[in-house]
């Protein structure tokens, strides 16, 4: 019903800016939270920031608190994660997921995504 189709990401230095973008197509009424999740080598997948109810509530990891926004255009057809004041640590693969009105997991639980993006390497080196 839902497809995520991811764009941006690539290399950075430490301390600069980067923006995913992830572009929904299908049955975008459904959904009720945007995510972004990231999966570093060695590591397990991660929740990174949510935003929810037509984007009146977001969510973050404890780790990317005041560096990364989240945000959506006005008809939910994209999802943005803002990444500044990038660290080494930020090095991972990038995954978009779309939820369901039906969901009631957490924000930044993996289990409460339906859909995925195809995943976007993001490398911060110094």
């Amino acid at each position: 019903q839902v497809q995520l189709v991811e764009s941006g990401g690539g290399s950075v230095q430490a301390g600069g800016s980067l923006r995913l973008s992830c572009a929904a197509f299908g049955s975008i009424n459904s959904i009720y939270c945007m995510g972004w999740f990231r999966q570093a080598p060695g590591k397990e997948r991660e929740g990174v920031a949510a935003i929810c109810n037509g984007g009146l509530s977001t969510y973050y990891a404890d780790s990317v608190k005041g560096r990364f926004t989240i945000s959506q255009d006005g008809a939910k057809n994209t999802l943005y994660l803002q990444m500044n004041s990038v660290k080494r640590e930020d090095t991972a693969i990038y995954y978009c997921g779309a939820d369901s009105r039906l969901g009631n997991a957490g924000p930044l639980l993996e289990g409460k995504y339906r859909y995925w993006g195809q995943g976007k390497q993001v490398t911060v080196s110094s």
